[in-house]
């Protein structure tokens, strides 16, 4: 009788053992999986943080030609252009010519 018992509770401690295993095995399989996902996710926001700061290096360069143009209107070079171009202005002392069409 003692063998026995001693074979069912050596099953039982086999069978115990195994179930650890396979809970530690299931553990360990959805922790890289858990893992890999991560590293996808982050893989994905390095590439958007990249393509963000060169829009953000492409906004302060658009700022920065703005802050010039503003600069440029102020002056008057830029007020003799819009005066000739678009008006037909010229200063009193100068001969325009035309081409015939």
């Amino acid at each position: 009788m003692a063998t026995k018992t001693r074979r069912g509770m050596n099953r039982r401690k086999r069978m115990g053992y195994r179930l650890i295993i396979l809970t530690v095995m299931c553990l360990l399989v959805t922790g890289f999986y858990a893992k890999h996902r991560l590293q996808q996710k982050n893989g994905a926001y390095q590439k958007q943080e990249e393509q963000l700061m060169a829009q953000i290096a492409e906004e302060e360069q658009r700022s920065k030609d703005i802050e010039e143009l503003g600069k440029y209107v102020q002056t008057k070079k830029y007020v003799e252009e819009v005066a000739k171009e678009r008006l037909g202005l010229v200063y009193p002392d100068e001969i325009l010519f035309k081409a015939k069409e």
